[in-house]
Parts: C-alpha cells; structure tokens; sequence
C-alpha cells in the first residue's frame, strides 16, 4: 500500500528534482504540497511549485504557506537558486487551479483529520509552517505518523558558521518542532554533502525523459555545488531516506536547536554520543553510501515522465 504524505518544500532547484521523485515514486500517494519561503520568496516558490505540476501534469492541491519566519527577518537563497529559484528552462504558464483558497496551515490540519490514516510529512524547507501546524492544531500530533525533514548538520553549516540553511531561517520554528514529540527523521547537511550529481550523470539524466532535460537545465544554473564538480542534492536525501532508507546509517539520538546564540542560531545540536542525557527525539541519518545513492537517483529520475 502507498504511503499517504504531504510535502512542505520552497522550491528552488534540489527541491524540483526531490519533488519529481516524490511525486513519480510508485510507494507514495502525495496528498497535498504546501509551500513555504526559504530558497526564495513565497510568491516565486508557489509559481514553482505550480509550474512543476503543469509541467508533470498532476492534479495534486496546493496551499501556500508563511511568507517568513515566525520571529526573524525575511532572508532567502536567491544567490544558490537564482532570483525566481527555477531559472534555466521555460516552463508552461501554471495552472492556478490547483491553488487552494485555504492557508497551508489550514489545508494540512484538513488533510491529515480527513485521513483514513496516519500521515508522513515531508518537509524540505523551513519549518514555519509545521511549527505552525503543531502551534495551532495540536490534536493533528496523532495523525502524524512520521515528520521527515532535510535540515540541520553534524558539524559546519552552509548558512552560519554552524547552522543549515532550513534550520537557520527559522530556528524559533525548527525549535518548535524538535521539541514537539512527534516521531522525527533528519537527513542532514552532511549526507547532501555526500549526495552529488557528477558531469557524467547530469548527461545520463538529460536523455532520460522530459524530466531529465529540464533538471539539467536547472543543474546548468545551480549554485549548489558546481556543475563541473558535483551537485549536492540535499533535499532528495530526505527522500531517500523514505523511500530506500537502508542506503544511510541511522542514529537514533537528541537533538535541540540553538535559539539564543550570538553566533550560533540556528545550530542544530545533534547528541550523538549522549553527552547532555536527554531522551533521544530524532532518528537521524549521519552517513550515506553514495553509490547507492547515485543508483537510486538515477533510478528514480528514470521513473519521471
């Protein structure tokens, strides 16, 4: 049986290429996308995110999300993305009928108490609007059957010093969520690290399908990594993890956000060796066999239509 998700992304590049795989995979039935700002502004990441379901002609709703962080300024990652976060190919003018009148919000705390069953969200953006879910519609915890985000790192971060970019957008949000006791997953910084897209497979995935051609016009553009050295594929680890988990080693350990720090907000402080002696909170993913990894990618871009 497919496993019911809603996917909560601000897409930008690896995002596109995550949903593509999310949306063709054969062992998920993704039930709502909600957007949120991160990569770029909420406006630009909603017309992505409709454009992308024009362009793969999917009829699945879509309800947009916070426009910033819950406490902090507005700061996006137009610099890796482009302006509008899917520069490099012309997509067909989006279908705004797929667009909800209801908030994100509003649209998840439906979804997940009309559902027959237990819910896996999976969030590769910032969290405000999971924070916001939990914050607003407490009782939605026990239809949550697993929260799997990309976010936060084992050691040095691609935004702060220590920080990753989702969590440090909005670590009030992330905050919320860590200590929310719902049943977590992480794919870190660190395993997109390891997850990259070589000259060679961005060739391969051109000539797969229509989907293939527009990733690697996206990659020609993207700034996360280089083309010429290999492209991370942060979001897709999480993913990966749902759908072929046996590719990471999985620690199950405690994890907190830091919110206060002058020079750490946004760091995420990943226990793994029990230092602080809290109960464990999180399962997370703190190695990843790469070639296993390539395998799948290239084996799930093949899936795309």
């Amino acid at each position: 049986m497919k496993k019911a998700v809603i996917i909560d992304t601000d897409p930008g590049i690896d995002d596109a290429v995550a949903l593509g795989i999310g949306l063709f995979s054969d062992q998920l039935d993704v039930k709502l996308i909600t957007t949120v700002a991160g990569n770029v502004g909420i406006h630009y990441v909603t017309e992505n995110m409709l454009k992308l379901l024009t362009f793969w002609d999917m009829n699945i709703p879509v309800a947009q999300g916070a426009d910033g962080p819950l406490l902090r300024e507005v700061k996006d990652a137009s610099d890796v993305h482009g302006v509008t976060g899917m520069a490099g190919y012309e997509f067909p003018a989006p279908n705004r009928e797929y667009l909800l009148e209801e908030t994100a919000v509003e649209a998840m705390h439906r979804t997940l108490m009309a559902s027959g069953e237990k819910m896996t969200i999976i969030a590769i953006g910032p969290l405000t609007n999971i924070a916001l879910l939990l914050k607003t519609y407490p009782e939605v915890k026990e239809r949550i059957e697993e929260l799997v985000l990309m976010g936060g790192a084992l050691g040095r971060g691609n935004f702060g010093i220590l920080s990753e970019f989702n969590i440090a957008i909005d670590p009030e949000a992330a905050k919320i969520v860590f200590e929310s006791g719902l049943s977590i997953a992480v794919a870190p910084l660190d395993v997109g690290l390891k997850a990259l897209v070589y000259p060679e497979d961005s060739e391969k995935i051109k000539d797969m399908n229509q989907t293939g051609d527009m990733m690697y016009h996206l990659f020609k553009k993207y700034r996360g990594g280089s083309f010429g050295t290999g492209l991370k594929m942060y979001d897709s680890c999480a993913l990966a993890y749902v759908l072929s988990p046996e590719m990471f080693d999985i620690k199950e350990t405690f994890v907190a956000v830091e919110t206060a720090g002058e020079y750490t907000a946004g760091a995420t402080i990943i226990d793994l060796n029990n230092k602080l002696g809290k109960d464990k909170n999180c399962r997370v993913c703190v190695d990843v066999d790469e070639d296993k990894f390539k395998d799948w990618f290239l084996q799930a871009i093949s899936q795309c239509k």
